[in-house]
């Protein structure tokens, strides 16, 4: 077994880019898993390893072989009601299957990438939840939220096994290197693009997306097995989020704030109606019921217990910005 080889699932995502960066930084080796028909281009130029296969393939152990960590990052990310499915073969039975071959192979430890999706929103006066808080499953809005439960849950009998598993809930993570974009990417770009008229009332937890990063690495050298770590920084209203761009840009921000029911009309029609037939649908009603609840989060536990940094938000907005205009996603 390498003395620092690290096997990284979803290597070519958001965050998955700035972590195996790290890790080679760090001095570790890194073998990604990747599809055949994935997109590579945030991994070019990196002195890694790349093997091709699915977390469904029933051959993975032989893949893992000679890893003495795992990152288990990858995740398929759909707010589609007919991608549930799709979403439980990925997130879950993919979860299950690649802590499977990894307990095969021997891997010493692994993290796991879930999500404060997974932990859901509390709904107390306060109403910021931490790790020791969990949203009953049938509260969780969507199949992807409740996939991520789900998977989480894999990880957590994984455990009862006996393996070395930790568990990170990333919250709403800005930077370089969000290729596909990520939601909070498109928001950034709707923003550039001077396609954003209105808003909602709506709030998240903001995080540098290299603090993630390393929030990964330091919950492989700290974290306490079976234990999760949420992986956030600044509680902030969509609003105030938009106000920040437009100081960074010099574009005005939205000043009209639009209510919940006009867009989950529009989002019905399109994904209850249009989509029967055939026309793709541009907003998931799901996106829409999510955005009618502040989904914020407290990363006291991973500040102290494993060193997470929290670099200023205005510093991962910029790396954002300057990544996508360095790119060609805008001009």
């Amino acid at each position: 077994m390498s003395e620092n080889l690290a096997f990284v699932t979803g290597g070519n995502g958001f965050v998955g880019a700035n972590l195996v960066r790290l890790l080679l930084q760090q001095g570790y080796s890194v073998r990604v898993l990747a599809r055949s028909s994935s997109s590579l281009k945030t991994l070019q130029g990196l002195e890694l390893q790349i093997v091709q296969g699915d977390l469904t393939d029933l051959d993975l152990a032989p893949k893992l072989k000679g890893c003495r960590y795992l990152f288990h990052v990858a995740a398929h990310y759909s707010l589609w009601r007919a991608d549930q499915e799709k979403l439980l073969q990925s997130n879950v039975y993919g979860t299950r299957n690649i802590l499977a071959a990894a307990r095969e192979v021997g891997v010493e430890r692994t993290v796991y990438t879930s999500s404060v999706a997974a932990i859901g929103v509390q709904n107390s006066l306060k109403g910021i939840a931490n790790e020791n808080y969990q949203s009953p499953p049938e509260r969780l809005i969507g199949a992807y939220k409740l996939s991520k439960y789900l998977a989480e849950q894999e990880a957590k009998r994984a455990v009862e096994t006996g393996q070395e598993i930790v568990i990170v809930n990333p919250a709403t993570p800005i930077g370089a290197w969000d290729a596909k974009p990520t939601p909070t990417g498109e928001i950034i770009l709707r923003f550039l693009r001077r396609q954003m008229p209105f808003y909602m009332d709506t709030g998240l937890n903001f995080i540098d997306v290299q603090d993630v990063a390393w929030g990964h690495l330091l919950a492989l050298q700290k974290g306490k097995c079976g234990d999760r770590y949420i992986l956030g920084n600044q509680n902030m209203t969509l609003r105030d989020f938009l106000i920040l761009l437009e100081s960074f840009t010099g574009l005005s921000a939205p000043k009209q704030k639009i209510p919940q029911w006009i867009p989950l009309m529009v989002a019905w029609i399109e994904e209850s109606l249009l989509a029967r037939l055939g026309r793709t649908p541009t907003l998931a009603i799901d996106s829409v019921r999510m955005a009618g609840q502040k989904m914020y989060y407290d990363s006291s536990k991973a500040i102290a217990e494993l060193g997470l940094p929290q670099t200023p938000i205005t510093t991962a907005i910029q790396a954002a910005i300057d990544w996508y205009r360095s790119h060609g996603y805008v001009s």
